[in-house]
């Protein structure tokens, strides 16, 4: 399957079938598997201007750029047994998204190695167990929503690359975007940072403000540039309405609209000081319903299929009236995940922890709704460190 598109649409992973369109005469090899950023910039560099991209070999050469060494470490591994792990990283991200926003608050250099380090450890538990980093991304804390979001935003960045099968590299980099994208937040006021409630006209400007911020403090560290892109692009809107250069349609770069979703999805999510999170069928409501105005209507539903209907970490009402958390998804089956059964609405007390697998046969239990700790007035945080992530 064959695709003509312009030399600044290529992306690392694609298939280069042929040269099309280029200037001066040097001859350069015409097929073959994109495999690094310095790969397109020399293809930029020696004139060319289009190309044809073969997707029915993009997927081939993904397969192939995973070695055998590397296939064995992404082999699953027990949700029990990562979990252990994934809470450990998470603490370590959220500590290391303190030291880098000291850092920009004072103005003080830091070494861009460490957040690119960290970001490949998480891609590193995505692939052992996806279910356990993103269960973590749903254990919220309401005064830390500045230190988890970059951080759950580079969860799910990984897990969304890897559901749609990028290479282990393009991964890395989108979960790096993610962990950065926010950075800039910390010159912003506290007064308009945490306002409790809509922003003015003013205010807004100034919120506005934290993707240049963010993006002249990462190019001051010299990140680069297609990362930085990315980085930039979050605020971005198809309709041409979103920030902070209004670029419109194909103007936006494929993970530009990718960290837009999960910047969105988990804002929405989170819990505030001033407000609940909204659940997540609510959130992926909305998100369809803004696409394709805002959003990329393709990778929203990639995102969908990626997140499912119920998202491993969600909290749900069943018919036997107690409360489980989602521990993972089945394929085919989305409305009956594998869900971890903790507390009874009748009582009104927690339970001993137990698997309770809905698609299995003959099992009456089914869920109800979707529901959020806040609204059954229990410290599921607190229970989560104590009974399930031990």
């Amino acid at each position: 399957m064959l695709k003509q598109i312009h030399i600044n649409e290529l992306e690392v992973g694609m298939y280069v079938h042929e040269i099309r369109e280029q200037t001066g005469d040097l001859k350069i090899k015409s097929q073959g598997k994109v495999t690094s950023q310095g790969m397109i910039k020399e293809l930029k560099n020696k004139g060319i201007v289009s190309l044809t991209i073969d997707l029915s070999k993009q997927q081939q050469a993904v397969e192939q750029d995973v070695q055998p060494e590397a296939k064995a470490e992404q082999k699953a591994i027990p949700f029990e047994q990562e979990i252990h792990r994934a809470k450990s990283l998470y603490e370590k991200g959220k500590g290391l998204q303190q030291y880098l926003l000291d850092s920009v608050s004072k103005g003080l250099p830091f070494d861009i190695s460490i957040p690119e380090e960290f970001t490949q450890q998480l891609v590193g538990s995505v692939h052992r167990n996806p279910n356990a980093l993103l269960c973590m991304s749903r254990i919220r804390e309401k005064d830390a929503y500045l230190l988890e979001h970059s951080l759950n935003v580079a969860i799910l960045l990984a897990y969304f690359g890897k559901h749609m099968g990028l290479p282990e590299s393009v991964i890395n980099e989108l979960a790096y975007a993610g962990f950065l994208h926010d950075i800039g937040k910390i010159k912003v006021p506290d007064e308009i940072l945490h306002k409790p409630g809509r922003l003015t006209e003013q205010e807004m400007v100034v919120m506005r403000d934290h993707v240049f911020f963010g993006t002249q403090v990462l190019a001051e560290m010299h990140l680069p540039e297609h990362i930085m892109q990315t980085v930039a692009e979050h605020h971005e809107r198809l309709d041409g309405y979103g920030y902070p250069e209004g670029k419109r349609g194909d103007e936006i770069s494929r993970f530009g609209r990718m960290i837009a979703i999960a910047d969105t999805y988990d804002a929405m999510t989170a819990d505030r000081c001033y407000k609940a999170g909204m659940p997540s069928q609510k959130a992926l409501h909305l998100l369809l319903k803004e696409a394709p105005a805002k959003y990329d209507p393709e990778l929203v539903q990639w995102f969908i299929r990626c997140i499912g209907v119920y998202p491993v970490g969600s909290l749900v009402q069943l018919n036997n009236h107690k409360v489980g958390m989602v521990v993972s998804q089945q394929d085919g089956k989305l409305a009956q995940p594998v869900v971890k059964v903790f507390y009874s609405l009748r009582g009104n007390h927690f339970l001993a922890p137990q698997n309770v697998d809905l698609a299995q046969q003959g099992t009456p239990i089914k869920i109800e709704k979707a529901v959020v700790a806040s609204e059954l007035g229990i410290n599921f945080t607190r229970f989560f460190n104590e009974s399930i992530a031990v």
